[in-house]
């Protein structure tokens, strides 16, 4: 009997910034790049500085709770999968993200958060940060444009099916 391995599960990849998303924002213009055409936010600078809802020791507490990541109380942390049978039996690849919250009166102000993982994880990721009560927007590095949340994780999933994800890790 031959059984054929079932391919990974897509993960979801990128190289963001991660925002409280202000009432301000509003639609803007479109972004093409290698992954589709989207739709962006257009946000005045000064709702940017506005921290989260979620005070920066909680998320630090929060990040705690996630096995496998590692957190420094500056506000960076890592947080991979495990290598072995666990992650072959859930039918996805490696995976690691890398971040660093900044704080703002005590508050969460902003993530840089880099890497890949599933859509499970990845919910997991923003919990910490106060999601789904906390609106969210994600401002992606290398455009310097704004996502709202729904549109990011449309982006995240075509970067990770294209196989994006690879290239945001260590090797």
């Amino acid at each position: 009997m031959i059984v054929s391995a079932m391919p990974p599960a897509p993960l979801n990849a990128f190289d963001i910034t991660l925002h409280a998303r202000p009432a301000e924002a509003i639609a803007g213009d479109s972004l093409a790049d290698a992954w589709g055409t989207w739709p962006t936010l257009a946000v005045p600078r000064a709702a940017l500085s506005a921290p989260m809802a979620v005070g920066f020791d909680d998320a630090l507490r929060r990040l705690g709770g996630l096995e496998r990541l590692y957190a420094e109380p500056d506000g960076s942390f890592v947080w991979t999968s495990s290598r072995g049978v666990e992650t072959a039996n859930r039918g996805h690849a490696w995976w690691q993200v890398d971040g660093n919250a900044f704080e703002k009166d005590g508050r969460v102000l902003l993530v840089d958060l880099k890497g890949s993982c599933p859509a499970a994880e990845l919910d997991r990721l923003l919990g910490v940060f106060g999601w789904p009560e906390q609106p969210l927007m994600m401002q992606l590095v290398r455009s310097a444009t704004f996502l709202d949340e729904p549109t990011f994780r449309r982006h995240a999933l075509a970067r990770g099916l294209a196989g994006d994800g690879a290239s945001l890790r260590p090797s």
